[in-house]
């Protein structure tokens, strides 16, 4: 009896290791933690990269993604890309905006205004996900804080005290360099694309980034790298547009808090000891 069961568990091993060990080959690993101007708790964003990071936007990623939450006038807000306020209202011209209606009572297009915000590339949801095989684009204007990932103990402990926030920028500059051939043992739906940080590895977006796609004015590099971290650079502004100013602000606060300190503990030493000689 006993090495009938012992035969029994031994098929089951060598029958279910292999779909064990498939499943672990296919395993999503951890986005790369990259170098980022705004990391840290006196970090800030750089504004050459958010500018290239716009133009990689505008040039590649708005053909299906949209910014509904980004007005033009953002780009000359302080603590961003640092266009000044006549380049953001050049930069919205070259946008057509939905109007109206007019005296007609017909909607008209006109060219885009500061205080408009980035119009999207698709009138509604349902065309977005005809034109992209039923795969619906996400909007970008918070994904930076929307896509995450867990990073597991003790990982989770240190990103406390680092103040470690970048997970979001982190995992989009991994998905725009991860497209790759799919394994031989690895079944793709129909239309879908391999990509080794995606979760589950089939993504319905195609790799939209390729080498000398976007030529920079300042030099740097045309590279899927350099598009990548840019474009997650200028992504994570759009979902913080205000980090610098944040970090700021604590740091003053922070301040604040150790002089008040200071200063309550000399007014306790002060006040107990004239308690104390009376005692």
């Amino acid at each position: 009896m006993k090495k009938t069961i012992l035969a029994l568990s031994a098929l089951v091993v060598v029958a279910v290791s292999p779909a064990l060990a498939q499943e672990h080959s296919h395993e999503t690993p951890q986005p790369p933690r990259l170098k980022w101007s705004f990391a840290g708790p006196f970090g800030k964003y750089d504004p050459a990269q958010l500018q290239r990071g716009f133009k990689i936007y505008k040039e590649v990623c708005a053909n299906c993604h949209s910014l509904n939450l980004l007005s033009f006038r953002n780009l000359a807000d302080a603590g961003g890309p640092g266009f000044s306020a006549a380049q953001a209202e050049a930069l919205a011209s070259d946008y057509k905006v939905k109007d109206g209606p007019n005296d007609a009572g017909e909607m008209f297009e006109r060219a885009g205004r500061l205080a408009d915000r980035f119009p999207a590339p698709f009138a509604n949801d349902q065309a977005a996900r005809a034109a992209n095989g039923g795969a619906l684009p996400p909007d970008m204007s918070v994904l930076a804080k929307a896509r995450t990932y867990e990073r597991g103990f003790p990982w989770f402990i240190f990103d406390i005290f680092t103040q470690y926030q970048e997970q979001g920028p982190d995992y989009i500059a991994a998905v725009l360099r991860g497209y790759a051939e799919k394994p031989k043992d690895m079944t793709m739906p129909a239309g879908m694309n391999y990509n080794t940080y995606f979760p589950g590895h089939a993504i319905g977006m195609p790799a939209p980034l390729q080498d000398g796609q976007v030529t920079f004015d300042d030099g740097s590099p045309t590279t899927i790298e350099q598009y990548a971290k840019d474009v997650s650079a200028f992504l994570m502004w759009t979902a913080e547009p205000h980090l610098t100013a944040r970090k700021r602000l604590g740091l003053q606060v922070m301040i604040f808090l150790l002089v008040l300190s200071g200063l309550l503990y000399f007014t306790k030493k002060k006040v107990w000891h004239d308690v104390k000689g009376h005692v």
